[in-house]
């Protein structure tokens, strides 16, 4: 389809850049978890000493290779299945019966005994809720950990290189204490750490269930009674890498996911504060952006160069959390042990981790862009000399002057004060002449404390 005419942006405008999570998050990619659960199962079902079939290991490759080299003819055939009926089966209107006779109608004549065992026992909430998990577990940790680690990279980069920049800090947006460029950035890579490393525990803490209708095994239990199948169902979600749901009803509760996706928000959160920080240094001029050649920054002003790729990151990561905040608020409710309308919503999920995927590559764009503007930090500072009233006041205090805040707000709070009205103060002082030459060699640039040391720390 031609993007121009996709309903969605992730599928039109942002097609390239969205690409890497079509793997994961397709319909295709779900039909191909689908197919991997249905043969793992088999296949698990097969090492049962009760069932009376067996699968060599010639067969399991074979059956393997229907979920490892599953394609985009496969992915039409499962379709057919579902919508118009295919091979003499009529139109399922069920997606995942659709992939049991997709499954079915790829054995050999040689395999054909094992039509029957094919979904045995299970409800479609089994292999969906697995088959997701098989998706959602690799795209976060292939594809948006990597981005948010090449984010993370970027801004330790730009805190060392930067580390001793001194640079003028607002707090409630007026000239505050200084600081230095790359401890500020320090700041925002190390948050960025700690944001990944609980999306990290949270993607290791996916969990699935496998235990029929209503949670209870009673079609196992019914068929093969002997059989421990609790345990058989923990080291089948173990064997797929995911941890196991003991309880459960119909639906898996999800509160793993819901987990998941407050992770992700909390790195969201703080990309969205780098996005906005970065575009008020721009505005401040603090940062300079590379001018790409040919590019239009305004229709009407050509002197234009626009901090786009933050503004970019900026909505695309408000949309995400939007979305994530939906989703894991609704995934976890169902109507007593079922209800179908998860369904749907859970179709969205790769929606929202493409946008998360877009926030994050346009946060690297923004950052690749811009270069700290040095003679501009260096000349605010100086401009704002009464921000060393806090080190004045400080080191008055130090020597037992009770009244030391209240001399400096006098002289400074609602004012213009230069640094030759500071050192006026300072000659007046009660102090030894070693602590007024203390007083007259801090100078705003030179008042940032450790902050250069502190990027050790990101």
């Amino acid at each position: 389809m031609d993007s121009l005419y996709a309903v969605s942006p992730l599928d039109g405008r942002y097609a390239g850049r969205t690409a890497p999570l079509r793997e994961y998050a397709s319909e295709a990619a779900l039909m191909r978890g689908r197919v991997q659960v249905e043969v793992e199962y088999l296949i698990a079902l097969a090492d049962l000493d009760v069932t009376p079939f067996e699968i060599a290991a010639d067969d399991r490759n074979f059956l393997r290779n229907l979920y490892e080299e599953f394609d985009e003819e496969d992915a039409e055939i499962v379709k057919a299945l579902e919508t118009e009926g295919y091979a003499g089966y009529s139109a399922t209107r069920h997606d995942v019966k659709a992939v049991e006779y997709f499954v079915r109608l790829s054995l050999p004549d040689e395999l054909s005994d094992l039509s029957s065992w094919i979904h045995f026992a299970l409800t479609s909430e089994d292999v969906n809720n697995l088959a997701h998990r098989l998706l959602i577990k690799p795209a976060v940790e292939n594809v948006l950990l990597p981005e948010l680690a090449t984010v993370r990279d970027e801004l330790a980069e730009m805190a060392r290189e930067h580390r001793d920049v001194p640079m003028l800090a607002r707090t409630h947006g007026q000239p505050a204490t200084p600081t230095t460029f790359g401890k500020e950035m320090a700041v925002y890579a190390a948050r960025l750490g700690r944001a990944m490393g609980r999306i990290e525990e949270a993607t290791d803490s996916v969990s699935g269930k496998l235990a029929g209708a209503s949670g209870t095994y009673a079609a196992h239990v019914a068929a093969y009674p002997d059989v421990e199948w609790r345990e058989f169902s923990r080291e089948f979600v173990a064997n797929l890498g995911l941890e196991h749901t003991a309880l459960a009803t119909q639906v898996n509760p999800c509160d793993d996911l819901a987990e998941l996706f407050d992770a992700l928000r909390g790195a969201n959160n703080v990309l969205l504060d780098l996005d906005r920080d970065a575009w008020l240094y721009v505005s401040d001029r603090y940062l300079g952006q590379v001018a790409t050649e040919g590019e239009t920054g305004s229709s009407t002003m050509p002197h234009k160069v626009n901090p786009i790729d933050f503004e970019n990151s900026e909505g695309n990561l408000s949309k995400a959390n939007s979305d994530l905040t939906f989703l894991g608020d609704y995934i976890t409710t169902s109507r007593l042990q079922r209800d179908l309308s998860d369904s749907t919503v859970k179709r969205n999920i790769g929606a929202a981790f493409a946008y998360c995927h877009l926030g994050y590559t346009k946060a690297q764009d923004g950052l690749g862009k811009v270069v700290p503007n040095e003679e501009v930090m260096r000349e605010d500072l100086e401009s704002t000399p009464e921000i060393i009233g806090e080190a004045v006041q400080t080191i008055l205090r130090r020597e037992g002057h009770e009244d030391a805040y209240e001399r400096v707000k006098a002289l400074t709070r609602g004012k213009r004060v230069t640094l030759a009205d500071f050192r006026d103060l300072f000659d007046e002082l009660d102090v030894d002449e070693s602590v007024r030459e203390e007083l007259h060699a801090l100078t705003p640039a030179g008042y940032t404390g450790i902050a250069g040391e502190l990027v050790d720390d990101c």
